[in-house]
């Protein structure tokens, strides 16, 4: 009986609890410091004329209940929550593990074929769990680049976390559900506030911020972003005419 009450304390208050968490099973990397979006106002430096923004083939697929298929086999088994958006987002694959973005918050690491959890890390805000946004998901794609996994979601959190470890490396208090622009230097973010982000990738300093008009995929070519119908200076982050 103390085992279940245990259980259900952590489901209602999940990453509330232990390092060890009874409902997803692996050691819990809580990895978001709340800080003040500091927006340097620099150029970025260095940005490549394109980018190759293929991703390995993975054939594992994460269900509506937060459960990780490799066909018709289960590899991962998290929990259903009450409010989601539409759509499942896609796994990564990479160097033999999976990693996939849930609609709890979390991001999980997972060997396919032993089923082993290697990490869960957070990308929420810790006020979302107690009054914030009742919707976590992690609903844009997640990249992998470098021993570096880049995620974000309606928890107001855009991150950075180590590919091994999955401890932080920093974590941006903005929202997005659009896929964003991973470069070297810099990583590009249409935010749920409305505006484009360049975040430096090494510390998550902003390079810039911009106002756009729409909630778009965007596009990179020849140092100019597209979103919608605007085109952005990559470099300065002003507006095109």
């Amino acid at each position: 009986m103390r085992k279940f009450a245990v259980a259900v304390i952590c489901l209602g208050i999940l990453g509330a609890c232990s390092e060890h968490d009874p409902i997803l099973p692996g050691v819990r990397t809580p990895i978001f410091d709340t800080t003040e979006i500091d927006v340097m106002n620099i150029n970025i430096p260095d940005l490549p004329d394109a980018i190759d923004m293929n991703v390995a083939d993975c054939p594992y697929t994460r269900d509506e209940n937060n459960i990780i298929w490799d066909g018709d086999r289960k590899i991962f088994s998290g929990f259903p929550t009450n409010n989601s958006v539409a759509g499942n987002p896609k796994p990564v694959c990479d160097s033999g593990y999976v990693y996939a973005g849930l609609t709890t918050g979390e991001v999980v690491k997972v060997a396919p074929k032993s089923r082993k959890i290697m990490w869960i890390a957070d990308v929420f805000r810790p006020s979302n769990m107690t009054g914030g946004a009742s919707i976590l998901d992690i609903v844009a794609p997640i990249v992998v680049r470098g021993n570096a996994v880049y995620a974000g979601g309606l928890g107001d959190a855009f991150c950075r976390i180590n590919k091994t470890s999955g401890a932080k490396k920093w974590c941006l208090e903005i929202g997005t559900t659009q896929p964003f622009i991973i470069t070297d230097n810099a990583a590009f973010v249409v935010a749920t506030d409305g505006n484009l982000y360049a975040v430096r990738t090494s510390d998550g300093a902003v390079y810039w911020r911009t106002k756009i008009d729409a909630q778009a995929a965007p596009k990179y070519e020849n140092k100019i972003i597209t979103v919608g119908k605007q085109k952005i200076d990559a470099e300065t982050g002003q507006i095109i005419k």
